[in-house]
């Protein structure tokens, strides 16, 4: 079992390297607040009441998800690399679930004050109680995370993600379809982020231990690979259902995909040249940049994903 008790020593980082780590995060706070704004602009679609807020509560929700589940899957990797040193990054997966927790919750005080009702009636409707059903998951999942069995994060970590699935489809059309997609697609863009983001920490932890992080490195690839296809086919299958071909270009939606379709495109060839590195370079080392530029760029597609949550549905374009 992995400890962080021989964990290496912590090094404080200097002024204008968290200036920048802040900065860097500057994108995507405004891409959250302006984003669904900015998209719906000029296609006579409804304002969407507290749009930016809401952006900004669902990426913040969605990043917690990623961060937990990606701890737990990076643990499984690492338990059978052989030759591994004991030291483990410091677990995230509390703070992140707690993260999560305050984001549904926000979400929940934002729905009572755009529906005018109060917090206790905000729970009777449809979207607030899978919002606290999604809180109390968080809850649940935080205090996994701290007991003496964290893997059973894990299943109040499904409970979130099913719930969240069933309050994106509000819609009269094929609603449990697209809840059912929805659930793949969370799932695997969840994993893919958050066990890069840990693979990351633990192949920096494992320095010393090249051949261990090489291969660690190796079975985050594979595992990807097949992630990759889950989001191809989910995604594939959630745009035909929910986006008219006539309102591709016309819509807050149709705009919004696209936008997320070249971000996917940039991180599928970040994560094609950090795979190419890590086969032809024996030093795990060399494929840290490119796989560090991908992390960076799923954050963004995480971001453009809760806008894609946000903006109004596309087929009231089509039909009036």
């Amino acid at each position: 079992m992995l400890s962080t008790s021989d964990a290496a020593p912590v090094r404080r980082r200097s002024v204008p390297a968290v200036l920048a780590a802040a900065a860097a995060w500057v994108p995507a706070v405004a891409t959250a607040l302006l984003g669904a704004g900015v998209a719906t602009h000029g296609t006579g679609e409804l304002r969407i009441p507290g749009a930016g807020t809401a952006t900004l509560l669902r990426s913040v929700l969605f990043g917690a998800l990623a961060v937990h589940a990606g701890a737990l899957a990076a643990a499984v990797l690492a338990r059978p690399v052989p030759g591994r040193p004991d030291a483990a990054p410091r677990g995230w997966g509390t703070a992140a679930s707690v993260t999560g927790a305050l984001a549904a919750a926000g979400q929940i005080v934002r729905l009572a004050r755009v529906s005018d009702l109060g917090i206790v009636e905000t729970y009777g409707t449809r979207e607030g109680g899978l919002l606290l059903l999604i809180a109390n998951g968080f809850v649940l999942a935080a205090l996994c995370a701290a007991s003496r069995r964290p893997g059973l994060a894990a299943l109040p970590l499904a409970l979130v993600i099913g719930a969240e699935a069933l309050r994106a489809h509000p819609e009269a059309y094929s609603p449990l379809a697209g809840a059912a997609l929805t659930v793949v697609h969370l799932t695997a863009a969840s994993l893919w982020t958050g066990t890069l983001l840990h693979v990351l920490r633990t192949a920096r932890l494992w320095r010393e231990a090249p051949a261990a992080a090489r291969a660690l490195l190796g079975r985050y690839a594979r595992l990807a690979a097949w992630l990759y296809a889950a989001l191809a086919v989910t995604g594939t299958c959630s745009a035909l259902r929910r986006l008219p071909a006539d309102t591709v270009l016309t819509s807050a939606y149709g705009r919004t995909l696209l936008a997320k379709l070249v971000l996917v495109a940039v991180v599928s060839a970040l994560a094609l040249a950090a795979r190419r590195r890590l086969a032809r370079d024996p030093d795990p080392g060399a494929a840290h940049r490119p796989a560090r530029r991908e992390a960076v760029a799923l954050v963004a597609v995480v971001v453009v994903s809760a806008v894609l949550t946000v903006v109004p549905d596309p087929h009231w374009l089509s039909t009036r």
